[in-house]
């Protein structure tokens, strides 16, 4: 009966223990916070840190170290390749602390950001754009900035990216037959000075091209059978009469319309 006791006031002592040391985690002064967060960026978990800096900005929403907490965190997260959360907290700081001469460098981590997010270009199109136009925007705002020729090389290569991506997708549409969409797609040249036929792709490693492909092929192609399904490999040479049945039922369509807004005086009351 003594040991039941003696082991259920342990247990009692580790829980209210617990308990305790988690009330203490509140109502710290921003310094605290401060302190905490550094040492687990120092000790690499940032996941710890931002609980920590989310309790600074909480409890101590005027904190002057408020600013500087956040930068840090949005350059703590580049170097540990977590793009998307140094993106978030550049657009914080900017957003919230950045005065003129600080939003510079914080544009430029924004883009840096953007750009870092890119391992793989052909398999982001869309942020391959959004990056391009925040590099553009950077340089048109900062035009003497000492990251221009930085920004400058980074959207470079993001345009030779973009390229690219386009002449991957035109040769997917040779494949399937679409001339047409194959024509538009290697009509893009985002920059004219640039000489497109000079340019050599980037090599892929082997073994993503072997389930990627170069654009223009794949090892499994032969398991494809060459038949009408979501997509036809012969569609463009119903375009034609696809197009005039369309017509015709927008023309009918039309009749319909006007009949019954406009019923014939001999029509049935």
């Amino acid at each position: 009966m003594k040991l039941k006791i003696f082991f259920a006031a342990i247990a009692m002592l580790l829980i209210f223990g617990g308990c305790t040391k988690e009330v203490d985690e509140y109502n710290m002064p921003a310094a605290y916070w401060y302190k905490k967060m550094i040492e687990k960026i120092s000790d690499g978990n940032l996941e710890k840190a931002d609980n920590y800096y989310s309790s600074l900005q909480s409890e101590h929403i005027g904190s002057p170290l408020l600013p500087e907490a956040t930068i840090i965190m949005a350059i703590a997260h580049l170097q540990s390749e977590e793009y998307l959360l140094a993106e978030h907290f550049v657009n914080e700081y900017v957003r919230r602390y950045a005065s003129i001469g600080e939003r510079e460098y914080a544009e430029y981590l924004k883009v840096k950001a953007k750009y870092m997010a890119l391992p793989y270009a052909r398999r982001d199109q869309g942020l391959i754009q959004d990056a391009i136009k925040e590099g553009e925007a950077f340089k048109r705002n900062y035009p003497r900035s000492g990251f221009f020729p930085i920004v400058d090389t980074m959207v470079t290569r993001l345009y030779l990216s973009e390229a690219a991506l386009n002449e991957s997708i035109a040769e997917l549409y040779e494949r399937i037959d679409k001339p047409k969409s194959s024509a538009y797609y290697r009509s893009i040249k985002p920059e004219a000075w640039i000489e497109w036929e000079k340019i050599d792709p980037a090599d892929v490693a082997w073994y993503r091209s072997m389930f990627e492909g170069d654009g223009s092929g794949s090892w499994y192609g032969f398991l494809i059978p060459d038949t009408q399904s979501v997509v036809s490999r012969h569609s463009y040479l119903d375009d034609s009469d696809a197009s005039i049945k369309k017509q015709e039922n927008m023309e009918l369509e039309e009749l319909r319309q006007r009949e019954m807004t406009n019923p014939s005086p001999d029509a049935p009351l």
